[in-house]
Order: structure tokens, then C-alpha cells, then sequence
């Protein structure tokens, strides 16, 4: 079993306008309002595409109550928490370039309780293993250590962990023996405290993580594709997108990808970064968060080359 973990969830509304311009008042094209958080748009990824997962979700508040409502709506097994906070909103903008701009609020402070009891209802439904994926930022004020103890409670209990999240927590991940570590970019430049450039500057900040225990890094790099460095060396890849819509959810749909190839379970690893890469594409070429379906999916338009051996720069 696939167990989703979001510590810090959300209401998404994406409003799709034509031109963002400060000052103006702005006519909306469409809204869709989705149930938001990575881990949650990792189960709803794995849904539509009929692969079984549940989801951990602490919620709050009236907004708490209508997150829950969706994601049963829409099929997803979830396991709600109770939290005292309001779980929070976010607003996405999209033009129709392409270009997204996002609002997410901070999100509420857990008690010790609330954190203790996120704890044991993960390690309830880890009982028998399976891939423990928690992903999303990190609630204010939660202490790195205490997300460690999540982490390595985690991997204490057998399951695989796979966790998507910046800062101190993904390096704390690594400490604890990730199975799978999932930062873009830009996470991936933070947690080594140095610029992601090119090709090789990716694959040695990922070798980095992998010295602190992490068994196998998966960076998103945006248009440049991904890269996957583990224990047998890189591959990389990328996948054109024609029309680019929104990129909201994109590298959880690109992680659910991962997962639903069986990569953290030792899959061969082209197979698995290539179905990656082909459910990332299709988040990119929808609207707002919405996750691709197997009819979306365009697995014969991603390139894979197992043997990167350049260090061209990456696109901006």
C-alpha cells in the first residue's frame, strides 16, 4: 500500500485569466476549486490512474470539513485528523502562456498532540510496510528534529519512505534513510546551499544528499525534464509539452508516476523515470492542479538518456 502523508494541506483555487496586470481589476476566465497539498495530489494522481494508495490528511475548521468532502467526492481513501487550526487556502492565477502565479497561505501550527497523533495514525496505516510518501512543506514552527523522528519512526516500522518537501526537513529525510528523496530545482540548490546551473551540478547536489543516507534521489527540473541519481548511477529525461498550461501539481503527478512504475520498490529505473516523466507532462497540459488520467498520458513522446554524460546548462 502507497500512504500519502500531507502535513500541511490546502483548499486550491485556480483562476485562469488572460493577463495579469497589477493595479487593474481582472475578469476571470474559469475557476476550479481541488483539493491541494502534495501528498494529496499524489493519492489523486494515483487514483485516476487506478493505482491504491490512502491519505494521511490533518484537517481544521470549515475548510478542513470541505478539503475532506472533496477528496471523498472524488474517491480518494482518506484518513482525516482533527487538527484545532483552519487548514488553509491557496490561489493559483494562470495565463494562458503558461505563466502561474500562486498565494499560498502559511498554514496552522500542530500542537504535540496533533503532530503525535498525525504520528501514529502514519505508522497505523505503515503497519505492514508499503511506501510511506509524506510530502509538502513543513507546518509553522515544527522543529526539524521532531520531523526527523516522523521520518525515522517511519523507516524504523519497514516501510519505504519517499519524502517531497525543502529546507532542513529534506536533508533531515536524508539522515533518516529516505528511500526516495523528490526536491525540484530549486530545493534541491537549497538543501545543498549552492546553484543548480547544469546537468552535473543536479547530479552532484543529488550525490550529496545520497552521502547522508538517502538511497536515491528524483529531481524535477522543470522544461529540462528529471534526473534520477541512485546506488547503479544518473539517468535523465524530459518530455515536450506543447501547449503548457499550468505546472500546479506537476512534480506530485511526476512522483505518482514513480511510484505507480514501482521505482522505489526496484523497478528498472529507465522504466520508472519515463513513466515519471510522462505523468508530469500530462499535469503540465491541464488545467489548474487537475491530475492526468491514462488517456492523458503520452509515453511516446519522453526521451531517456541513461548515460548523462554533459553539463549543459539548464534553462531558466
Amino acid at each position: 500500500m502507497i500512504v500519502t502523508v500531507t502535513l500541511n494541506p490546502s483548499l486550491d483555487r485556480t483562476i485562469e485569466i488572460g493577463d495579469l496586470v497589477r493595479g487593474q481589476v481582472i475578469r476571470a476566465g474559469s475557476t476550479h476549486l481541488e483539493p491541494g497539498g502534495k501528498g494529496v495530489n499524489v493519492s489523486r494522481a494515483l487514483l485516476a490512474n487506478d493505482v491504491p494508495s490512502r491519505a494521511v490528511v490533518p484537517c481544521g475548521g470549515d475548510e478542513g470539513g470541505q478539503l475532506i468532502r472533496l477528496l471523498v467526492a472524488e474517491g480518494v481513501d482518506v484518513r482525516a485528523v482533527p487538527i484545532a487550526g483552519r487548514t488553509r487556502s491557496n490561489i493559483t492565477l494562470a495565463e494562458p502562456d503558461g505563466t502561474v502565479t500562486k498565494i499560498n497561505e502559511p498554514g496552522p501550527e500542530l500542537t504535540g498532540d496533533e503532530f503525535a497523533a498525525i504520528t501514529d495514525r502514519v505508522l497505523i496505516e505503515a503497519a505492514d510496510g508499503g511506501v510511506v510518501v509524506v510530502c509538502g512543506s513543513v507546518p509553522p514552527g515544527l522543529p526539524t528534529q521532531v520531523f526527523l523522528a516522523l521520518c525515522q519512526r517511519v523507516v524504523a516500522a519497514g516501510a519505504r519512505l519517499v519524502v517531497d518537501t525543502s529546507g532542513p526537513a529534506l536533508r533531515a529525510a536524508a539522515r533518516a534513510g529516505a528511500a526516495l528523496l523528490k526536491p525540484n530545482r530549486d530545493e534541491l540548490a537549497d538543501a545543498v546551499g549552492r546553484p543548480v546551473t547544469s546537468l552535473s551540478d543536479a547530479i552532484d547536489a543529488a550525490e550529496e544528499l545520497r552521502s547522508e543516507g538517502a538511497r536515491a534521489v528524483l529531481a524535477s527540473l522543470g522544461a529540462d525534464g528529471a534526473v534520477l541519481v541512485g546506488s547503479t548511477g544518473a539517468i535523465t529525461g524530459d518530455t515536450p509539452v506543447s501547449r503548457p498550461r499550468s505546472s500546479v501539481g506537476a512534480g506530485d503527478a511526476l512522483l505518482a508516476g514513480f511510484l505507480a512504475a514501482g521505482g522505489v520498490d526496484g523497478a528498472s529505473a529507465p522504466t520508472a523515470l519515463a513513466e515519471a516523466l510522462a505523468w508530469g507532462a500530462a499535469a503540465v497540459s491541464l488545467p489548474g492542479s487537475r491530475m492526468p488520467r491514462p488517456a492523458d498520458l503520452h509515453r511516446d513522446l519522453v526521451r531517456i538518456n541513461t548515460r548523462p554524460g554533459d553539463i549543459r546548462p539548464l534553462l531558466a
